[in-house]
C-alpha cells in the first residue's frame, strides 16, 4: 500500500490564504477610491475656479463698458460664486482677472486652485 502525500491537496498548510487576500483587495480598493475622490474633488474645484473667473471677467467688461468699476463688480461676482479675486487688469475694454478657491482637504492636500479669464469685446 502506498502512503498518502502530505500537502499534496493544498490542505492546511492553505488555511485562511482567501481570507487574507481578500482583506488585501479591500484595502487597494479603498486606497485606489480615496485617490480617484482626491482627483475628482480638485478637478470640481478647477471648474468652480474656472466659471467664477469667466463670469468676473464678464462683469468687469460689462462694468467698464458702461463706465463702472470693472474690478469692483469682478469681485463681487467672484466672490457670489465662492472664489477670491486675486488679480484684476483693466486694458482699454479688455478685463482680465485671476480668481482662487479653496482646494480639497483631503488626504494633506493643501493648495488652492486658481483660474484665469479674459473679457472685452470681440
Amino acid at each position: 500500500m502506498s502512503r498518502p502525500r502530505r500537502g499534496c491537496r493544498g490542505g492546511r498548510g492553505q488555511r485562511g490564504a482567501a481570507s487574507l487576500f481578500a482583506v488585501a483587495c479591500l484595502a487597494v480598493l479603498m486606497v485606489v477610491g480615496a485617490a480617484l475622490g482626491v482627483v475628482a474633488a480638485m478637478v470640481h474645484a478647477h471648474r468652480v475656479a474656472q466659471s467664477a473667473a469667466d463670469l468676473a471677467a464678464l462683469a468687469g467688461a460689462s462694468a467698464v463698458a458702461e463706465g463702472g468699476d470693472a474690478c469692483g463688480a469682478a469681485g463681487r461676482i467672484a466672490a457670489a460664486n465662492g472664489a477670491g479675486l486675486e488679480g484684476c487688469l483693466v486694458s482699454g475694454l479688455d478685463v482680465a482677472v485671476t480668481v482662487t478657491v479653496d482646494g480639497p482637504r483631503w488626504l494633506g492636500q493643501s493648495g488652492d486652485l486658481a483660474a484665469e479669464a479674459r473679457a472685452g469685446p470681440a
